[in-house]
């Protein structure tokens, strides 16, 4: 059921987005993809008279979301017909090399920023309604009369972001990892919108996980409060029936919760809360809001079974962790429950709540032994997940993150994991909590090396913003069954900035 005054004040604090006109900068050819797209210079498109078949691919320089508008003329005769025209927008040059018929993914190809249009009068201007998050946008004739050929004179975008780059604060890194920080805040800025979004391309949602991540690096960035405050408030207004904490919501036509649960997402609402707080000393949104994130934590306690270990299920996403569609949940799902007791604990001891202290408390150390007992392997040295007792970065980074073992430990496990044929990581998100769990353990300069190489993977490949998969070993990976629905600007990429801004600013 909706919480009203929730609602209300979660809209209250929700503010218009911000306007900038974006212009092209050349157009170019995109000729082929190797591990790096190629791209030539070609002749600018104001000076093409273009017919049927002609095609001409505008370059905006940067990342942008917007609306996309163009100034069309002639040459010849007056248009005696209306021109039909393919356009396609494109976040990587990549996608421009992909067509949407050959596309078969379960992902809903509706998402692929492609349309055809027909105009009827030229000369005239025509704003597409549409918001795209693009760098490149190609233009095709697909039909013209013989007795007139198409000018474009002049492109236009008109760029938005929920960011107000007057508020963006400055940071002092060094220019390896100054361009890491620039992308990594341009991500953030194009997924802000007039909520955190997960990715402005594709789902266009408030996801609950990403939120997590977009908030931490907000707070070392645009330190907009007042979107976090309304996303935390959303959430509460919005619970699933039984007042699950909804891995998304919806904003239009109305806010509305989704109907996906996912349990580490519904989990992490604790920890965004307690983060929010230690960022501002909020303490009238922790009261207001604690009874939904303590409700987070005593609906997982009815997942767990008599071991105090959580329930493991085939049903896909039940737990996200990360997109390795191989990936076993139950250990990771347990480490993450031990995570967000932690917060949950903390949050119980800034309120002086004693009964919630000690009842957390009490369960937290019931599963940290029964993870230690059942999910921990002695001969092997790592937590294994599930009943084939699978191997797995991905569960051992959230026992450690959950505290299950000592620093001395999970030192010893992320020292070996390289060489261990555990099943890899696949996503910029996983690879956050990586970062998270190796400053934990005191390896802050491990951790550089891997922004620098994971994401710095990712600048090497020309990344305009930080994408939603990136596997070094396979970078076109796509779990949605092609890359042309791939989010290549996505919320859960935006780590660095937070790492850099927090552990690495001179």
């Amino acid at each position: 059921m909706k919480n009203l005054d929730f609602l209300n004040k979660a809209l209250s604090l929700l503010k218009p987005v911000h306007e900038e006109v974006a212009k092209p900068v050349s157009t170019v050819q995109v000729e082929s993809v190797d591990e790096k797209p190629a791209v030539s210079p070609a002749p600018e498109f104001s000076s093409m008279e273009l017919t049927v078949g002609d095609k001409v691919t505008i370059d905006f320089g940067n990342h942008f979301v917007g609306y996309f508008g163009m100034k069309l003329s002639f040459t010849g005769s007056h248009p005696d017909a209306p021109v039909l025209l393919r356009l396609r927008f494109a976040e990587n040059a990549t996608e421009l090399l992909e067509k949407q018929e050959d596309y078969h993914g379960w992902v809903c190809s509706s998402w692929i920023q492609e349309e055809q249009i027909h105009v009827d009068i030229v000369p005239s201007f025509v704003d597409l309604p549409r918001r795209y998050a693009l760098r490149y946008a190609e233009i095709e004739v697909l039909a013209i009369s013989s007795k007139f050929k198409l000018v474009i004179e002049d492109v236009r975008l008109r760029a938005v972001s929920g960011a107000d780059n007057s508020k963006l604060l400055p940071s002092a890194l060094n220019e390896e990892c100054s361009r890491i920080d620039e992308i990594a805040v341009r991500t953030l800025h194009n997924c802000k919108q007039v909520v955190f979004e997960d990715g402005p391309k594709r789902d266009r949602r408030l996801w609950l996980g990403d939120l997590r991540l977009q908030a931490l690096a907000d707070y070392y960035t645009y330190r907009d409060y007042d979107m976090v405050k309304a996303c935390l408030y959303l959430f509460a207004a919005l619970p699933m029936p039984d007042g699950r904490v909804g891995a998304c919501l919806f904003l239009e036509p109305e806010p509305e919760v989704d109907d996906t649960f996912i349990l580490d997402y519904s989990l992490l609402y604790v920890n965004a809360l307690l983060d929010y707080f230690k960022a501002t000393d909020d303490m009238e949104t922790l009261k207001e809001l604690k009874d939904t994130a303590f409700l987070q934590i005593d609906l997982a306690a009815k997942q767990l079974d008599k071991s105090y270990i959580i329930k493991d299920s085939d049903k896909m996403g039940w737990a996200f962790l990360d997109w390795n569609l191989a990936l076993n949940r139950q250990a990771g799902a347990q480490g993450v429950l031990l995570y967000s007791l932690k917060a949950a604990f903390e949050i119980a001891v800034l309120l002086n709540d004693l009964d919630k202290k000690r009842v957390y408390d009490q369960l937290y150390y019931s599963c940290l032994n029964a993870a230690n007992e059942i999910l921990w392997n002695e001969k092997e040295g790592f937590y294994l997940s599930g009943a084939d007792r699978q191997l797995s970065w991905a569960s051992q980074i959230w026992m450690i993150l959950g505290g299950a073992c000592d620093r001395n430990r999970a030192r010893d496990i992320l020292k070996r994991l390289p060489d261990s044929g555990a099943l890899s990581m696949v996503t910029p998100y996983i690879h956050h909590y990586y970062v998270e769990a190796l400053i934990e353990c005191g390896e802050r300069s491990k951790a550089l090396n891997v922004i620098r190489e994971y994401w710095g993977g990712m600048v090497k490949m020309g990344a305009d913003t930080f994408w939603e998969l990136y596997n070094p070993q396979n970078p076109y990976e796509s779990p949605y069954g092609g890359t042309i629905v791939n989010s290549y600007c996505h919320a859960w990429s935006c780590a660095p900035a937070y790492f850099l801004r927090r552990y690495f600013t001179p």
